[in-house]
């Protein structure tokens, strides 16, 4: 093994452009994992990081953390994959010593690896460059800790595997690990985006009686019905709460906020009735991150919960969600918008930063 040159998108300024340019990326260390990627999903969470609209993100640094590929080369005391495996690759990583990893939230997990604190990417001016959420898929290979990796079948194809890394398990393990939906259940859905369309998957999957898809796009809503959803909602043309009032008689019984705003937040726990709960899903920039909520609703019954990427296990619940995929039961080639080149990729954000898009994805070669 030796150190390798690959082209990636760097960020230098929060809010400028990413710069395609020529990095060098180390071998992977002990527990480490080089994957040649095929392919990597543009997620709302890059845009914020990029955008720098939370605190603590450094530059220069390469995002991108929903990604697919081929394992290229692994490090000293590797053994759950091997050159040659195809992977999804996701930012999530677990130590399984820890508390949360040892009481099932590897998600959670409080252990430390080397990429916590160093990175294996550098620049022609021999500059370290942040490893953005320990991943920096926004390039043709990276290196990760082996735990944020799982091995796939080679027939399923990498630009769908790579929604697998984030939305996918976020949005649709929300609704099976974090609320536990049950068969009947009277379930809204806000924002119909990557995380809001596999809520909305979860809640059919589920046995849910009425799915309600809210959105301020049409495109949006039109989407949601394919996935599923029974009755959809235009928040700019309705008042949101009492149209799902309507629909549901006494109130809801989850609400699944995936749009990152904190009014939507507000909204939801009004959608509910007296023991239904509200799931956060969506991340709002730092600016907008503290909501307001009568005391008074959740004193009566109602709860907020939060969710970490659904409390994912990866390597449970992204053979599951395959498995279903191959079944023809969960769809992910429809969430793909468009594909582009990595040399595309502000083309792709500048997309993806509009609202229009489900997902969009680089792909490479």
């Amino acid at each position: 093994m030796s150190a390798m040159n690959i082209q990636a998108a760097v960020c230098y300024e929060h809010g400028a452009p990413l710069v395609v340019e020529e990095l060098s990326l180390a071998d992977p260390a002990p527990h480490e994992v080089r994957v040649r990627l095929k392919a990597v999903a543009i997620c709302h969470s890059d845009i914020s990081s990029l955008r720098g609209e939370w605190a603590g993100g450094r530059t220069p640094t390469v995002a991108g953390h929903e990604a697919s590929g081929v394992v290229e080369s692994v490090g000293p005391s590797v053994d759950s994959v091997a050159a040659g495996d195809h992977v999804v690759v996701t930012l999530v990583r677990s130590c399984g010593e820890c508390d949360a990893c040892k009481a099932g939230h590897s998600v959670c997990c409080d252990g430390k690896t080397a990429l916590d604190s160093s990175s294996r990417l550098t620049s022609s001016a021999g500059v370290e460059v942040e490893q953005g959420l320990r991943t920096a898929a926004f390039a043709e290979a990276c290196v990760v800790h082996e735990s944020q990796l799982v091995r796939i079948p080679d027939d399923v194809p990498f630009v769908s595997a790579a929604l697998l890394g984030c939305g996918v398990i976020t949005g649709f393990c929300s609704v099976t690990n974090i609320a536990k939906v049950n068969r009947g259940a009277k379930v809204v859905v806000i924002g119909i985006g990557g995380l809001g369309l596999n809520a909305i998957q979860g809640a059919v999957l589920s046995g849910a009686a009425k799915v309600i898809a809210v959105d301020v796009l049409d495109s949006k809503l039109a989407a949601a019905r394919e996935f599923g959803a029974t009755d959809t909602i235009n928040a700019r043309a309705t008042d949101v709460v009492e149209a799902v009032q309507k629909l549901c008689g006494n109130g809801a019984d989850y609400v699944f906020v995936s749009a990152g705003r904190s009014q939507a937040f507000t909204q939801s726990i009004g959608m509910l009735n007296k023991y239904g709960s509200s799931v956060i899903l969506g991340m709002p920039p730092d600016a907008d991150k503290d909501f307001v909520v009568d005391s008074h609703a959740l004193t009566t019954g109602r709860n907020i919960l939060g969710s970490k990427m659904g409390d994912t296990c990866i390597r449970e619940d992204i053979p599951r969600l395959v498995s279903l995929y191959q079944e023809g039961k969960l769809k992910l080639d429809e969430i793909v918008s468009k594909t582009y080149l990595l040399g595309d990729i502000n083309e792709a954000l500048e997309d993806a930063e509009r609202g229009e898009s489900l997902r969009n994805v680089i792909v490479f070669d």
